[in-house]
């Protein structure tokens, strides 16, 4: 071997003008991979970032960014555009004439999806509650289920569930499960089988594609959506996946998290929502799905509600980045108090400045965090914009012990959303994600209420804190040098 070594060594040393070559050679790959992430036309920082990162990386750069780099997803938000085709009037239009309100207007806008209403809206605190309420739920399914999980692991709440569904399927109601290939991986044939044996139908979505040299592998692309419908008529979405992780009645440790349970029309926009994700995935045509039966017409789905509902769906299928549009458009109309939630905090320039004019303005602006998240490095990064908020007046709170995954947001006393998306790049431009946008002061109030209560719990950050500069102040730093990378 060691014989092998020198003779290649010696042949590599041999090559007439070696040097010339490979720097020759190097600068093309700068100029080729630089304009290959120039076309992206992602934020100029971003993009620099990528840059210089991957120059001090000759060819393995090359790698990394083919597997993790930001891209464009123009072929799927065509399959994506195609899979509305014959279902765009099951999500109701507002017209040009209505009182809608210009929040409302950017969110149909950018997402298709009309402003709707709901009949009912039960926020469900932790996953224990969550757990209880899905499970009775899909007991009295008649027709259909539609899930959407980023992760659903073979413990005791994925078994759980996975038993609901088997019996479902058994009863002879459709059950289509979606998941997503990196956040579901532990999962095995053998724990699905049980479920494809009584029929119902199980989809991957991204499936990683590593072996595969001439697709792109989809790392960074996953459905962070959780999402499930019953029949057409009742819905649940929000923060929690299916784990033990998120069971605090099984684990004192599980994720502090909410979710909500919804009835009324706006279903019918979170039905479009699933079936085009299921379509894309799957590769299925509209034709096989029975309309009628998605899109009940009986009155109790298509009475009106009270409480104004939107959803908010966003992903690199599309560049108006909705979710976080709509987080600093609801931060600049606000006039009382602006209140987030977030276990991932990592904004972007436009967001960070709508916080600190919000809190230079006078307005009631807090900030809740987990004391430490499950990703050492996004902590870091968080806590590196601290000073400048609480310089313009941003009350900040770090939650513990138990890590805080809740993804709220309020603004004054009528406006909240609630979902899947961190208050990160990652969220707002890589992953696909939901979130529910409500109008609504009795569900406005219930919600502060139970804010209200993780800020009393949390610790505030002070802004005279202690901070060495290696074990803290240089961490922070470097991760948020790295930011626009996460």
């Amino acid at each position: 071997m060691l014989a092998t070594f020198h003779t290649l060594r010696d042949w590599v040393a041999g090559i007439p003008h070696l040097g010339p070559l490979l720097a020759v050679a190097y600068v093309l790959y700068l100029l080729w991979l630089t304009g290959w992430i120039m076309l992206q036309k992602r934020e100029p920082v971003a993009t620099l970032s990528w840059i210089l990162s991957l120059a001090a990386l000759p060819y393995l750069g090359l790698f990394i960014y083919y597997l993790l780099g930001p891209q464009k997803v123009k072929r799927q938000r065509l399959r994506r555009g195609r899979s509305r085709s014959g279902m765009e009037h099951y999500s109701s239009v507002c017209p040009p004439d209505a009182d809608c309100t210009e929040l409302a207007k950017i969110a149909q806008a950018t997402t298709g999806l009309a402003p709707s209403s709901a009949t009912e809206v039960e926020w469900l605190v932790d996953g224990a509650a969550t757990y209880r309420a899905l499970l009775a739920a899909i007991a009295q399914a008649r027709d259909h289920l539609h899930l959407e999980y980023y992760i659903f692991n073979p413990d005791h709440a994925g078994t759980a569930l996975r038993d609901a569904l088997v019996e479902r399927a058994r009863a002879g109601v459709r059950v289509r499960l979606l998941l997503d290939a990196v956040g579901s991986s532990a999962i095995r044939k053998r724990f699905l089988a049980p479920l494809l044996e009584a029929g119902a139908e199980v989809v991957w979505f991204h499936p990683r594609q590593l072996l595969k040299p001439f697709k792109r592998p989809w790392l960074n692309m996953r459905t962070h959506r959780k999402l499930v419908i019953i029949d057409g008529r009742e819905a649940f979405t929000g923060g929690i996946n299916i784990t033990d992780e998120e069971d605090e009645s099984r684990r004192s440790d599980a994720y502090r998290d909410l979710h909500m349970r919804l009835r009324g029309h706006v279903v019918r926009s979170l039905q479009l929502v699933f079936i085009e994700d299921w379509i894309y995935a799957s590769g299925e045509t509209p034709e096989r799905f029975n309309i009628a039966q998605l899109w009940p017409n009986d009155m109790a789905s298509r009475g009106e509600g009270r409480i104004n509902a939107q959803v908010l769906v966003s992903g690199p299928d599309s560049s108006w980045e909705t979710i976080h549009r709509l987080h600093v458009a609801a931060i600049h109309e606000a006039r009382e108090r602006v209140w987030l939630v977030t276990p991932y905090f990592v904004p972007g320039e436009a967001a960070r400045m709508a916080l600190t004019s919000a809190a230079l303005g006078g307005l009631d602006v807090r900030l809740l965090v987990p004391k430490m998240s499950d990703s050492w490095f996004v902590t870091q990064a968080a806590r590196s914009y601290f000073d400048e908020l609480l310089q313009a007046g941003v009350r900040i709170y770090e939650y513990g012990p138990r890590m805080l995954h809740t993804k709220a947001f309020i603004a004054d006393d009528d406006v909240c959303i609630v979902g899947s998306a961190n208050f990160d790049h990652r969220s707002f431009r890589l992953n696909f994600e939901l979130s529910m946008m409500l109008g609504d002061a009795d569900r406005v109030a219930a919600l502060a209420a139970l804010l209200s209560a993780e800020f009393d719990a949390a610790v505030p950050v002070r802004n005279d804190r202690q901070r060495a500069l290696w074990r803290h102040r240089v961490p922070e730093a470097f991760a948020r040098l790295a930011s626009p990378l996460l």
